[in-house]
């Protein structure tokens, strides 16, 4: 193999295989290889995000969808509201799985703009010695870099747990108010499940879900604006 002509390039040459080598050791090979490289790691954070979006984008259509049937009048069950917070819940765990994929792609980013971006902008800044061979660990080995728990919690406070509380005050209203000619125990009940019983599971799984959303954790998620007043930066 030539290094002048391209046509001479073998891809299963042992050595053509640690070409990135080179790199590792000339600061101009590194510099050049590492804008190329972040312009991939945006373009496919960008492509995971379109992908969460997408995904909240049905959740919230197919709210719209339930809360339109439910209150349009006529013989409709209340329990169809039930059903929309069962496919709330289908897109969650959709949604969860996709954040921690965009999440791990975003802590990538992250690491490039803390450590090369920001020291050449910031000379004095002192780098962290490590953080080649990390980022370098994580592209061999990919992992996720945020909890389950943590993804859930951080989904259902951001998007689902509004649109659970949209769907429960609608269902509470639907066997209330709604139709006070019924009893809501009558409305509330579901064929082969008494209206108590119901009642009953509606409210477990919003306690759950409230201690699911709200307690408290060790923030794992990298690269989001969290905790910090916002301020001047410009004057």
């Amino acid at each position: 193999m030539t290094d002048d002509d391209p046509s001479d390039f073998d891809a299963t040459d042992p050595e053509a295989r640690e070409v990135g080598q080179t790199a590792a050791t000339d600061s101009e090979e590194f510099l050049a290889l590492m804008p190329h490289y972040y312009r991939g790691e945006v373009s496919q954070s960008g492509s995971l995000l379109t992908r969460l979006d997408l995904t909240i984008d049905w959740a919230i259509v197919l709210v719209t969808a339930v809360l339109a049937l439910a209150f349009r009048g006529g013989d409709v069950a209340a329990y169809l509201l039930l059903i929309g917070i069962l496919g709330v819940s289908l897109f969650l765990f959709f949604d969860v799985r996709r954040y921690r994929t965009f999440d791990a792609c975003r802590a990538r980013i992250r690491v490039l703009e803390e450590n090369l971006f920001a020291n050449s902008l910031d000379p004095e800044a002192a780098p962290f010695a490590e953080w080649r061979s990390e980022l370098a660990d994580d592209l061999r080995r990919p992992t996720f870099k945020v909890s389950y728990r943590e993804a859930l919690s951080r989904r259902l406070r951001k998007v689902y747990y509004p649109l659970y509380v949209l769907l429960g005050v609608a269902w509470g209203f639907r066997i209330s108010l709604y139709t006070p000619e019924q009893s809501w125990v009558e409305t509330a009940s579901i064929p082969g499940l008494a209206g108590e019983l119901v009642v009953a599971a509606v409210t477990v799984f919003f306690v759950v879900a409230t201690a699911v959303t709200f307690w408290p954790l060790e923030r794992e998620a990298r690269g989001e604006f969290h905790g910090e007043a916002s301020g001047e930066w410009k004057r």
